[in-house]
């Protein structure tokens, strides 16, 4: 999703447009998690880009896009750009924790 939303509607409150920018970008993360996951991959990833403009749209994570949308709103902005594009994600197993702690000293774990 590439799309420049307004935050300012005439004869709308605007925290019920930004309210509704909200909406639409989580149902569209909610409908792209629900498609198939390709073969090989464990989960639905997303490249997010929010911004005033989309040369001046900064890279979020996937949780702060809603931070930034409150953010752009609180500037005064007249308009908000939202980039959301999904990729496949493969989950990365963490390298097991060392032999050494076990082997420190005897008496911790008497029997």
């Amino acid at each position: 999703m590439k799309k420049n939303f307004p935050l300012q509607a005439e004869g709308k409150n605007a925290d019920r447009v930004l309210e509704a920018v909200k909406h639409e970008v989580r149902k569209y993360f909610k409908r792209e998690r629900n498609r198939a996951v390709p073969a090989g991959a464990d989960f639905w990833d997303f490249d997010c880009k929010v911004g005033q403009t989309e040369d001046t749209a900064e890279v979020v994570r996937v949780g702060s896009v809603i931070e930034a949308l409150d953010a752009a709103a609180k500037s005064g902005a007249a308009s908000v750009y939202v980039e959301i594009l999904s990729k496949h994600g493969v989950r990365v197993l963490k390298a097991p924790a060392d032999e050494a702690v076990e082997s420190h000293d005897g008496d911790l774990n008497p029997q």
